[in-house]
């Protein structure tokens, strides 16, 4: 039995522990696996693969849920959560980091050495999932993605067996796994490259947007402030909807807001004076100040605890006073009714352009603006929300590139036609054939599936 050869975690539908280790954050996708085998090291990692196989089952891999897009039913499901190795080395700049592992854990202990890794908006994200999707880190137009900064990857493929991944050993398969997810294996461990970084300047300047002259005004004069910005300021707008709802704070309740979000890698006063321009328009908060790296995921206060949220995400051309039309549009507090869409555009060139160091699967394809949305779906409004969402894209195709990143693709945004998307013709040709080469019979399709070819 599989129990007998595991030395982690073997848990089975109806037993103690069994519902948690399914969970996950996202809460829209519920997996129904056949077995979670919570494993102790990578052999228990090939132990289970071998299980699937054998058993003629996929294979899903799950570390805190965040990126979950397809539910696990009747899988073998490899939850990380207990793969918890760390190391940091100082001397080398480096970080050896378990699949188990949060962002905030690793920046903690890296802070402890004026180090940093590239995180994203969140720290309860899990790395695995984060750097196989590509990494989109919240200094990107300084550093690009985080996937460059990945130096080894020891992942278990569909045979059973246990790698290395390097740019020198079984290089292929390390440019396919940094951008292909869980597509090329079941990702134990990773080596990253740090930054020597202790504190950036950044924060939150938030805008009334009740009135919808001054919202475009504020989102067209932030476009427009982008353009102007070095590499070393990456930024972002939201734009948010309050329902009236009791259960709101007072402060946001009925609002429509436009907040800014911004981090300068460098010193207080020149990111100060890069502010000017913003700052004359007028917020009514503003928290920029110098922040310690560990901590810049506060500026974004990510949700910390499971939402039942549906997700959806585009690359954008340049925006123009159409489009800044069109999206203040979505917080127009005139407009009747609900669901209230919460959209994120996040200013991208700078080092996202250029070639990286250690070449992966991943690109903004000269995209300008990442759009993200998330909004609340419960199951009585799911598909009321889907549909806002939709509307959403379909208002601003005149500026869709089409493109997609990977480590954005959730729920029909996971079908293969969509998933194309996320890659460059010549990339996802590559990726089809490397699928054919180490999973043929797509063992682990239960993610953003990437066909062989």
């Amino acid at each position: 039995m599989l129990d007998n050869d595991i030395r982690g975690r073997v848990l089975y539908p109806g037993d103690d522990g069994f519902a948690d280790a399914i969970s996950g954050f996202l809460l829209t996708v519920t997996h129904r696996p056949a077995v979670v085998v919570l494993p102790a090291d990578g052999g228990d990692v090939a132990t289970a693969v071998r299980f699937a196989v054998d058993t003629g089952r996929p294979i899903a891999v799950q570390s805190t849920g965040h990126g979950k897009s397809l539910p696990a039913d009747d899988a073998v499901l490899i939850a990380t959560a207990e793969l918890r190795e760390l190391t940091i080395d100082p001397g080398t700049r480096t970080a050896r980091i378990g699949a188990g592992l949060r962002w905030g854990e690793v920046a903690a202990a890296a802070a402890e050495h004026g180090l940093a890794p590239l995180m994203g908006s969140s720290p309860q994200v899990g790395v695995m999932g984060y750097l196989t999707g590509g990494g989109l880190p919240l200094t990107a137009r300084t550093f690009g993605f985080a996937a460059d900064y990945v130096r080894s990857l020891d992942i278990v493929t569909a045979d059973g067996v246990l790698r290395t991944a390097s740019p020198t050993e079984e290089p292929d398969l390390f440019w396919a796994a940094r951008g292909g997810k869980s597509n090329f294996g079941c990702v134990v461990a990773a080596e990253i490259d740090l930054v020597p970084l202790r504190t950036v300047y950044g924060g939150e300047l938030t805008f009334a947007g009740e009135n919808p002259a001054y919202a475009a005004h504020v989102l067209s004069s932030y476009v427009a402030w982008t353009r102007r910005q070095p590499e070393e300021m990456s930024s972002s707008a939201t734009l948010l909807r309050f329902p009236d709802a009791p259960q709101l704070p007072a402060g946001l309740r009925g609002r429509s807001l436009v907040q800014v979000r911004v981090i300068y890698v460098g010193e207080e006063a020149q990111g100060a004076e890069l502010l000017t321009p913003l700052r004359e328009l007028g917020p009514e908060k503003d928290t920029a100040a110098v922040v310690p790296y560990e901590e810049i995921t506060e500026i974004y206060q990510d949700p910390k605890n499971p939402v039942m949220a549906h997700l959806r995400s585009a690359l954008l051309r340049d925006l123009d006073d159409d489009a800044v039309r069109e999206l203040v549009a979505l917080i127009d507090p005139s407009a009747s009714g609900g669901p209230f869409p919460g959209v994120e555009i996040r200013h991208l060139g700078g080092a996202l352009d250029r070639a990286p160091r250690r070449a992966h699967a991943v690109s903004t394809q000269g995209a300008a603006f990442h759009l993200w949305s998330r909004m609340p779906a419960p199951p009585d409004r799911a598909d009321a929300v889907r549909q806002v969402t939709d509307e959403v894209l379909a208002r601003l195709a005149p500026w869709d590139t089409g493109a997609r990143l990977p480590g954005f693709l959730f729920d029909h945004d996971s079908a293969p036609e969509r998933v194309r998307r996320a890659y460059t013709e010549e990339n996802y040709r590559r990726l089809g054939e490397l699928k054919a080469k180490y999973d043929p019979n797509q063992l682990f399709r239960i993610n953003h599936s990437i066909l062989p070819t």
